[in-house]
This record gives structure tokens, sequence and C-alpha cells, in this order.
């Protein structure tokens, strides 16, 4: 299925051992009336990208998905 969708992806600083370490994330949003249905572990291809959905909500207007996905190596 072909969507039209925002993505974004800031970095996230967060901490292991005691060091920071950068990890690259991705954010999309998807209008729920294309896509009605999502879960955790569905993926998404974006160009060469493989995204797998870690967590989904509903935008504060909930016409939007906020998708925060992982990307697959």
């Amino acid at each position: 299925m072909t969507l039209r969708l925002l993505r974004s992806a800031p970095d996230r600083v967060a901490s292991a051992f005691d060091a920071a370490v950068l990890q690259a994330t991705d954010l999309l949003s998807v209008a729920v009336a294309s896509l009605p249905d999502l879960a955790p572990d569905d993926t998404i291809t974006i160009g060469t990208d493989l995204l797998i959905v870690t967590h989904a909500e509903r935008d504060a207007t909930g016409v939007a998905w906020r998708v925060h996905c992982r990307r697959e190596p």
C-alpha cells in the first residue's frame, strides 16, 4: 500500500554504561484515515529504509498517527 506521510529523524541522546550514546530515531505522521489500524512490529518501507513500528499513538486531534520506529539494518 502506498501512503503519504511526514518523516522526521531526530537524533536522541541515550545513556549506556555511563556514556552518552547518539541514537537515530524515526518519527512518522500518518493520517488515520489512510491507515486506520497500526500495531507494534508493523513495517514501513521508505526507499531502501525498512522501519519497524515500536509505538503508535494518535495526535491530540485524533486525525493522525505519531509513529515511533526503529530502523532495521
